[in-house]
């Protein structure tokens, strides 16, 4: 398979100076010692990708004025760098979202070269099986679209079964959100979101209640659970008036958990009633090597089918339009995937 393997591919670069993003030309990498060429089949177009190109998120560790984005990656491998064992060409996997590197995360697509083009680079350490009967266009979405609100499930909430959740913002990761913390046992589920048809994605996901912002949230919350309230409240939205909202329908010793990302001064109107009642604020950030893996394994067991979430797919040379796509919300996609 290595000599089929061209000299140039496309791939979807984004300056991160003048944040230009263009799909072009560029030369093949070639795998070095614990490194694997992956030829892409399927690669996720998140809300974090949009946020790099309008500019209100920045690599960290970024070696030069380019990255091909894309952190969301599946496909098969294309050949393998030296020492690379337990791997053959061919073999079906997706990709960890990102990297521990000298005690800092690195992330594909922003730190990185991510799996917006034909081939893609990762260290060995990085890949998962795929079973063979999940599509690759599913596969990919498994880093960060699933796993990022797995993770702040199982690990920095610690939900337990029979505890009172609510999720703001049904959107990529929210809507995963729903039908896992169901899969956990969480009881009731609330779901927040201001669009209609993200309403009742909620409820075929499995919410209890879908509520508009505009309705009182608070009041609903408090009958739904018979007057304590929720035991966490997960803002995927990253939106200031989201989170105040949130923190009202906290039970006593409840937590507010920060998945959505956002760069603007975080506050709670009510300090003193927040402090009085033992309530917390948990930030969250990504996902684990261990998410992933136990997430193929609920998928290859039946557990968990991911075959709602993918709205469309698109070529690579389109990129650009399923980033518009997914930045004006048009048809209220939960997942884009760009198929090279």
């Amino acid at each position: 398979m290595t000599d089929t393997i061209p000299d140039s591919m496309l791939a979807g670069r984004l300056d991160v100076r003048t944040r230009e993003f263009t799909v072009k030309e560029v030369a093949v990498p070639r795998p070095g010692p614990g490194e694997v060429l992956i030829r892409v089949g399927a690669a996720g177009i998140c809300l974090s990708d949009v946020h790099l190109i309008e500019g209100s998120l920045s690599p960290l560790f970024l070696e030069g004025p380019e990255v091909t984005l894309g952190h969301e990656v599946a496909g098969t491998v294309a050949s393998l760098g030296a020492g690379v064992e337990g791997w053959a060409e061919g073999a079906r996997v997706l990709l960890q979202a990102g990297e521990q590197r000298n005690g800092w995360v690195y992330t594909r697509g922003v730190d990185y070269d991510g799996g917006w083009a034909e081939y893609a680079l990762a260290t060995a350490t990085t890949l998962v099986a795929v079973p063979d009967d999940l599509p690759l266009e599913q596969a990919c979405i498994v880093p960060d679209a699933v796993s990022t609100p797995w993770a702040s499930i199982v690990e920095t909430a610690g939900v337990r079964a029979g505890q009172s959740v609510g999720v703001w913002g049904i959107g990529g990761l929210g809507a995963h959100a729903v039908q896992l913390l169901r899969l956990a046992g969480a009881a009731p589920i609330v779901a927040v979101d201001p669009v209609p048809a993200a309403r009742q994605r909620a409820l075929d996901f499995g919410a209890d209640l879908a509520l508009d912002p505009a309705d009182d949230v608070a009041a609903a919350v408090r009958e739904l659970t018979g007057g304590p309230g929720l035991a966490y409240a997960f803002d995927f939205a990253g939106v200031a008036a989201v989170r105040e909202q949130a923190v009202a329908t906290l039970e006593r010793n409840g937590s507010l958990v920060l998945v959505g990302l956002t760069d603007h001064p975080l506050s709670i109107e009510k300090g003193t009633q927040f402090s009085y009642f033992g309530q917390r604020i948990l930030g969250h950030y990504g996902s684990g090597p261990g998410h992933v893996d136990q997430l193929v394994s609920l998928i290859r067991h039946h557990r968990l089918d991911l075959s709602a979430s993918i709205s469309g797919t698109l070529p690579l040379a389109d990129a650009a339009d399923g980033v518009a796509r997914l930045a004006n919300k048009d048809g209220n996609p939960i997942r884009l995937v760009l198929t090279p």
